[in-house]
C-alpha cells in the first residue's frame, strides 16, 4: 500500500493540489534543515558590530531557501525562523537576539522581508519547467529587492514613531540601502550560480527538472 508521500507522485497539477496542501515528512525535514542553517548563519556569520544593518549571509539564506525548497516551503522555513526568534529563542543576529521586543528593532523589517523573498524567489523559479541560470538570477534579484521593499519602510516607521528620532526617507536609504545593496547583489549572483549548479545535480531536492 503506498504511503502518503507516494500518493502525490505522478499526479497532474490539478489532482495533486490536495496532496501538496499538507506537509509531508520530507517537507518538514527540509524546512527544519533550512531553518536550522539560517539560525547558525545568523549567530556566527556576521560582520560590522555596531552598524545599523550588519553584514551577514541571512539574505542569501532566504534566497536559497526559496530556490531549493520552492516558494511555499522556503517561506515556511523563514517564517519558522522568525517565530523562533519572537518567542525568545536567541536566533537573531543582533542584541537582544530574540523576544517580542525585537519587533521594535529598526532592522526587524528586513527579517520579515526574508519570508517574502523566499516565497517570490521560489515562485519565479517554479514558473519554468527547466529554469535557466538567467531565471535563477532574476529570481534572486527580485528576492533582494523585496527584502528592501519590506525592510526600509519598517525602519522608517520604527525610528520615527517608536524610537522618537527624526529620520527622513532619504536618510533611511543612505543608512539601510546604499551601503549594502552592492554586497547583497553579489550574494544574489553567487546564490543564483550555486542554486542552479546544485539543482542540476541534485534535482530531487526541489522536485523539478533544471536546465
Amino acid at each position: 500500500m503506498p504511503g502518503k508521500g507516494q500518493l502525490g507522485q505522478g499526479l497532474p497539477p490539478a489532482e495533486n493540489k490536495g496532496v501538496q496542501g499538507k506537509l509531508g515528512t520530507r517537507d518538514i525535514v527540509l524546512v527544519g534543515l533550512f531553518t536550522g542553517l539560517t539560525c547558525i548563519v545568523a549567530l556566527i556569520l556576521k560582520w560590522g558590530g555596531d552598524i545599523l544593518v550588519p553584514f551577514s549571509l541571512l539574505p542569501l539564506m532566504s534566497l536559497l531557501a526559496g530556490a531549493f525548497l520552492g516558494g511555499r516551503l522556503g517561506a515556511i522555513s523563514m517564517l519558522v525562523y522568525v517565530l523562533m526568534g519572537l518567542v525568545g529563542i536567541p536566533v537573531f543576529s543582533k542584541p537582544p537576539f530574540g523576544g517580542p521586543m525585537y519587533l521594535l528593532q529598526p532592522t526587524f523589517g528586513f527579517i520579515l522581508g526574508f519570508i517574502a523573498a523566499a516565497y517570490l524567489t521560489g515562485k519565479i523559479i517554479e514558473q519554468g519547467s527547466a529554469p535557466s541560470l538567467t531565471r535563477y538570477g532574476l529570481a534572486m534579484f527580485v528576492g533582494v529587492m523585496v527584502i528592501y521593499i519590506v525592510g526600509l519602510p519598517y525602519m522608517w516607521v520604527v525610528v520615527n514613531f517608536f524610537l522618537g528620532k527624526a529620520m527622513s526617507a532619504t536618510a533611511v536609504i543612505k543608512v539601510g540601502f546604499l551601503p549594502f545593496i552592492g554586497l547583497d547583489l553579489i550574494k544574489a549572483g553567487f546564490g543564483a550560480v550555486l542554486a542552479h549548479m546544485v539543482t542540476r545535480r541534485v534535482g530531487a531536492i526541489v522536485r523539478r527538472p533544471v536546465g
